[in-house]
């Protein structure tokens, strides 16, 4: 082998939430040599373990990806920022740290859509397994797993108003939204553990690193999968500079997420034939659904001015509130900074006639206004914000290389609101929102309502309020998905990639439709369920 050449019988591009958790399973027992590649830097950055520090790294190129959308025709030409984490521990460390696994039926409509061993039934014991859930072991819920998982440690007055008040419009209370059933109001779960973030680099990669066989490389990006007579046989990648390669003597896992994964795919040679071809990258397997089917959920805000100073927005104001909270956070590990600050919401259905949850509301105890180059700014008043996510829209985008160039970022389209319904589904959260706030409960928090504003009544003008201020919500998925032979899928149930040998996409690209609720939870599902396949393979 030449100098720069060295070989693994695994090799892992991406050391995200999906990508530590399998190149940590597959180095588990040692018996394989596994290498991990990341593009981005270690977690050493102080502000991605301290729970509240995430909004420190909305935006840092030091660890964000920071990737942009195309011009988004129905948003009023606005371009939809889409952070993705650039670090050990991709997303899950630089995140919200919201634990959130969707709802049971999400995973039986992935096993009708022919994605057999994926029903509710079949992954639970995966999500179990990779839990370590400080409320105990339950039929739900497990213990004992890398990823710690805790309830609220903060319970903000506004909170407890936000639950009731959804209540009294007519949700149910659910103190576990992760439990038997979805729908209702209630506390969200979130992976923070000894007032840290538990990323999946903590979770995972941080017991494992003292493993001989655990090769892991930051600064490192993949470039190219080689694939030599319909199998892949290893892994271009760019260190300092240098060009290097790793074979694979067992298999290459592709865990780059639902933007570098079908951008590494495409790079490859596997994708659409007649696209890659314009880009001068040779066809060694025409796979049109490579960047396709990219769907994420969708969302639009709603703040209010609060009539009390119980919210986080006098924190952020004041430096001598924001030293006390520093103190006592580095003393005590307790206190706003100790917690991700997205405490609670509610599931709920923009039409009765719907069979599950299509809508999930957020509280959050603080609001701001975007100024210029400063991004998001808290306003210089009390007040929250109440955020209504569409969870199953219509949309569906794509991911798409710019040029050939591995370093260049990707065409990413999600074309959102090309449907009536993805309009209605959000106007009838906005009112739910509304519905809120009217309630005895909240209705004493309520000065007014800053954003949209009261001027917002009418089906129209909720529409244009949509257009003009809604977001993607950073869930996406489906660039890679998952199906049965013969469909317009990439890759198998069983993860490998149609049409190449020895290779598997392991990452939310795969999911086949996005679960209705935050998706890194079930990203980690993904990874322990197709580390025992691959293991069970091999």
């Amino acid at each position: 082998m030449a100098a720069t050449e060295e070989e693994f019988d695994y090799i892992v591009t991406g050391a995200g939430s999906a990508g530590c958790a399998v190149a940590a399973r597959l180095s588990e027992s040692g018996r394989y040599r596994v290498l991990l590649l990341e593009a981005g830097p270690p977690d050493r950055n102080p502000w991605i373990h301290l729970p509240m520090g995430f909004s420190r790294l909305f935006a840092d190129p030091a660890v964000n990806w920071m990737y942009e959308s195309e011009a988004e025709p129905e948003l009023a030409g606005r371009s939809m920022y889409s952070p993705r984490g650039k670090v050990l521990g991709g997303t899950s460390s630089i995140n919200g740290m919201v634990y959130m696994r969707g709802n049971h039926a999400d995973y039986d409509e992935w096993r009708q859509r022919g994605c057999t061993g994926w029903d509710y039934d079949s992954v639970l014991p995966f999500f179990k397994k990779a839990e370590n859930y400080e409320g105990g072991a339950n039929e739900y819920h497990g213990v004992g797993g890398p990823l710690t998982v805790t309830e609220q440690p903060n319970r903000y007055e506004l909170a407890e108003k936000v639950i009731a008040a959804a209540v009294e419009a007519g949700l149910p209370r659910n103190n576990d939204v992760n439990g038997a059933t979805q729908e209702g109001a209630g506390y969200f779960q979130s992976t923070v553990g000894k007032s840290r973030r538990w990323s999946t680099a903590t979770a995972y990669l941080k017991p494992a690193r003292n493993r001989t066989n655990l090769v892991v490389r930051p600064n490192s990006q993949a470039t190219k999968v080689r694939v030599e007579n319909g199998v892949a046989v290893g892994v271009d990648y760019v260190t300092g500079g240098v060009p290097r390669f790793a074979r694979a003597r067992g298999e290459v896992v592709v865990s780059g997420g639902v933007f570098n994964s079908p951008q590494l795919l495409q790079l490859s040679g596997i994708g659409p034939g007649a696209f890659l071809r314009g880009h001068g990258i040779d066809v060694v397997c025409d796979s049109p659904s490579v960047g396709a089917h990219l769907q994420d959920h969708f969302y639009v805000r709603l703040a209010y001015r609060c009539t009390r100073p119980v919210t986080m927005n006098e924190l952020a104001n004041s430096l001598p509130r924001q030293a006390w909270a520093m103190a006592r956070y580095l003393l005590l590990k307790s206190g706003p900074l100790a917690a991700n600050g997205v405490t609670c919401g509610a599931f709920a259905r923009s039409d009765p006639r719907l069979e599950r949850p299509d809508l999930q509301i957020n509280f959050s105890p603080f609001s701001y206004a975007f100024r210029g180059p400063n991004g998001a700014v808290a306003h210089d008043f009390p007040g929250f914000s109440l955020s209504a996510v569409h969870l199953k829209p219509d949309a569906r985008g794509t991911v798409m290389l710019k040029s050939a160039d591995p370093l260049a970022p990707p065409s990413i389209r999600f074309n959102f609101l090309r449907t009536q319904y993805d309009l209605q589904a959000l106007t009838a959260g906005m009112r739910l929102v509304r519905s809120f706030t009217k309630q005895p409960s909240l209705a004493p928090y309520v000065a007014e309502e800053v954003v949209p504003g009261p001027g917002v009544e009418t089906d129209a003008e909720f529409e244009d309020a949509i257009r003009q201020n809604a977001l993607s919500n950073l869930h996406p998925v489906g660039t890679c998905r998952m199906g049965p032979e013969g469909s317009d899928s990439v890759v198998d149930p069983r993860l490998r990639v149609y049409g190449i040998g020895r290779l598997r996409v392991v990452d939310a690209s795969v999911m086949p439709t996005v679960p209705a609720g935050n998706t890194n939870a079930p990203t980690i599902m993904i990874a322990e369920k197709a580390a025992a396949m691959m293991l069970a393979d091999a």
